[in-house]
């Protein structure tokens, strides 16, 4: 995938995730997304950073997918996603302590 492309399916989870979530959960749900301060409009942020985003994201909807209904989605699923997000995380990390 390239940039453009990344940043659309970021905004697209966003989008998802909001439509999930209320508001006022939103903060205590999302507080590692928010730290990243990375949002999908923020096209200066690289590519990995938005991948790391979106495996986020996509780990935060899958939790919440699955507290609602636990039969609905494998908890390997979210998990995985888990475990990608953090290899993302450290290879982000490496990335800056080179500069």
């Amino acid at each position: 995938m390239n940039k453009d492309e990344i940043i659309l399916l970021h905004q697209f989870l966003l989008y998802i995730l909001k439509h999930l979530e209320d508001d006022d959960k939103m903060q205590e749900t999302c507080s590692e997304y928010i730290s990243l301060n990375i949002k999908p409009q923020y096209i200066h942020k690289t590519k990995i950073e938005h991948k790391h985003a979106i495996f986020l994201l996509s780990t935060i909807i899958s939790q919440i997918i699955v507290d609602r209904d636990y039969d609905s989605i494998p908890t390997d699923i979210a998990n995985s996603m888990n475990e990608i997000a953090k290899r993302l995380k450290n290879e982000i990390n490496r990335e800056t302590d080179r500069f």
